[in-house]
């Protein structure tokens, strides 16, 4: 059975990597402050909730992929003094993770349904950039952290320069057997 994906067009392929065109799109998103594997399981199951009936309309949405994965960005704003300079504390903390769901194409932010859970945001992706290395496997910090290596590395080679924290993404269910999984690690690519 396919399972949707967020739009893209591959705009160039480099060996370690490729990049894609994303189109704006929509997903559910939440915050958990653990560890890596323990926070993106937590956080699957509130997702899950939500796109399973646990909205106000008790709508039942079908599941997409993939399930995205990033550290929460530190939103601290450095701010130039005559003096020292300050900084303001943001909601991002070390060890919190925003997972997130793609939500299928046919909804827009005023259509999908209102979560009755506030730990579930709704938001528009924007349109990006991303450079993508793909890998199988199991899903461990260990195995992201190398192939997030090796991207970095391939994207530096390249001439090019990322924007943001990397984003991890898990395209198949849990019995997927660890060889036939299909993984991604992504970063976003500046504008020239």
């Amino acid at each position: 059975m396919a399972i949707e994906e967020p739009s893209y067009e591959v705009t160039r392929t480099y060996p370690m990597f490729e990049l894609r065109q994303y189109a704006p799109y929509l997903v559910a998103e939440t915050a958990v402050g653990d560890d890596f594997d323990e926070a993106g399981n937590q956080a699957f199951r509130i997702l899950a909730d939500y796109i399973f009936g646990n909205n106000r309309s008790k709508t039942k949405m079908d599941m997409t992929a993939p399930v995205n994965q990033r550290p929460a960005e530190d939103q601290s704003e450095k701010i130039r003094m005559t003096a020292p300079v300050s900084q303001q504390a943001g909601e991002g903390k070390p060890g919190t993770y925003v997972v997130s769901f793609v939500m299928p194409s046919g909804y827009s932010l005023d259509t999908l349904p209102t979560p009755n859970d506030a730990r579930v945001h709704l938001r528009e992706e924007p349109a990006k950039l991303m450079a993508v290395r793909r890998y199988s496997g199991r899903w461990t910090r260990d195995n992201y952290e190398k192939n997030l290596g090796i991207l970095r590395s391939a994207i530096r080679e390249a001439g090019l320069e990322t924007v943001g924290e990397p984003v991890y993404a898990r395209y198949n269910p849990p019995f997927t057997p660890w060889f036939m999984r299909r993984n991604e690690v992504m970063l976003e690519i500046a504008s020239p």
